[in-house]
């Protein structure tokens, strides 16, 4: 196989495609499918789930249990991202995360409340096998993408990533709104109808594992695999990683304009990840739905506005970072996010959800996209992007974990609404940061 060259338009199609091939999972999984299927395991709203020796709400269980996952990916990347800078293999470590990504995905189709944490192992999985696949993918941008081209491929990968989840949503949702066309058996009886709905939702977990492992074939394939030391790995080197991440906080001291953007960063994206991770639950607990049936095609339609509006969103916000600069942009969709929480706490009616689901669509590819390019053009000059990219995953992911922690506990004392107004306060302390960063400053 030919080593492509930096910049080249195959590899930097080649990285970006890896979005096409694991965004299915935060579609289906995390946002869409998998929450209504967890809703439908209960006789009611609001019925205790019983896991690891508590009762709790069965929203707070997958707060608890996400917060864990990221808390594990927190703490585990520093450690991989040392062992695969010394081995000089970072992509087999993506590769392994995306199986055991996969795995858990199909695991879930025999996810039941009397297994309970069995099942939760395989959420656990998917979860971990995404985030943790993204640590060494996001690392990728600056190897293989120059300066000039990081906000549109980055944008680019959003975009397709997008794209390739709507189509296969769009398959789960005739799936499980027609599950007669793909051969389940609907039967005779509104039960029996709803049983067969309910096990095409199971399926569409396994159509997610074979999507995401089948197409990143292509991106594995074409991505650089590193240069092999033929080392063997030590405990110095697994403690490495931590070594690393103090060496690059140290490096962040003389370089004031990406440590303030960290800053931000580590605020602003604890409330959007939140929110994201959440959107479906608050949908189905909070909003009045007529029917059952009204609740499943408006929150997979909700969920299908808002991939759709995504692309555009990204494509939109890449421009207007050309226009006014990186910051500025952050800046104002920061602002739509906060407007956006009051909007939620209000918000009561299908068709205010829907407008709600537009309007995140808007900014949620956008924030994510010029986040993580911002980040990259704000390095310095350095071949060790590896560190600096699992500083900045580790960055996220605590942040996470203390965003989906705070969720919970406002969740599990009074309600999601509650909650997710909450996070007004964290996108507004992430403005006044962002407002604090020099956009004239040269890398050191």
């Amino acid at each position: 196989m030919a080593v492509l060259k930096k910049g080249s338009k195959k590899l930097l199609n080649a990285w970006a495609f890896y979005d096409w091939a694991n965004s299915v999972y935060t579609l289906t999984i995390a946002s869409s499918i998998f929450p209504i299927f967890y809703s439908e395991l209960f006789a009611t709203k609001e019925e205790l789930v019983s896991a690891f020796g508590f009762e709790m709400k069965q929203t707070v269980l997958i707060e608890i249990v996400t917060a864990f996952t990221f808390l594990v990916v927190a703490f585990s990347s520093p450690i991989l991202s040392g062992i695969a800078d010394y081995v000089g293999n970072k992509k087999n470590f993506m590769r392994f995360f995306c199986y055991v990504g996969g795995i858990g995905s199909i695991g879930l189709y025999w996810f039941d409340l009397d297994s309970i944490h069995t099942s939760i192992l395989f959420y656990f999985m998917g979860l971990l096998g995404y985030w943790g696949s993204l640590v060494f993918y996001n690392s990728y941008l600056p190897d293989i993408a120059f300066d000039h081209q990081q906000d549109s491929i980055s944008a680019k990968g959003f975009s397709l990533g997008y794209i390739g989840s709507v189509l296969l949503l769009l398959l789960n949702l005739a799936m499980v709104m027609k599950p007669e066309w793909f051969g389940f058996d609907i039967g005779t009886t509104i039960d029996e109808k709803n049983a067969a709905s309910f096990e095409a939702m199971k399926v569409s977990f396994i159509t997610v594992g074979l999507w995401w492992i089948g197409f990143s074939q292509y991106s594995f394939y074409w991505l650089p695999k590193g240069v092999s030391t033929g080392h063997k790995v030590t405990r110095r080197v697994v403690l490495n990683g931590f070594k690393e991440l103090q060496q690059v906080w140290q490096q962040l001291k003389s370089n004031l304009r990406l440590k303030r953007y960290l800053y931000a960063f580590f605020v602003f994206s604890m409330a959007v990840q939140t929110i994201m991770l959440m959107a479906v639950y608050f949908g189905e607990k909070e909003i009045a739905w007529s029917s059952k049936d009204e609740k499943t095609q408006g929150l997979i339609i909700s969920i299908l506005v808002i991939q759709l509006v995504a692309v555009l969103g990204a494509i939109l916000t890449s421009r207007a970072s050309n226009k006014f600069g990186n910051i500025k942009t952050l800046i104002g969709v920061n602002f739509i996010w906060m407007l956006l929480c009051v909007y939620a706490y209000l918000m009561k009616s299908p068709m205010q959800f829907y407008i709600a689901a537009s309007l995140v669509g808007l900014v949620m590819g956008g924030v994510q996209s010029l986040a993580r390019s911002t980040y990259s053009k704000f390095l310095p000059e350095t071949e060790d992007t590896t560190s600096y990219f699992s500083f900045y995953d580790v960055a996220e992911k605590i942040g996470i974990v203390i965003g989906m922690l705070i969720f919970a506990i406002v969740d599990q004392v009074s309600s999601m609404r509650h909650a997710i107004l909450f996070l007004f306060v964290f996108f507004l302390v992430g403005i006044i940061l962002l407002f604090r960063v020099p956009q004239n400053v040269a890398k050191n």
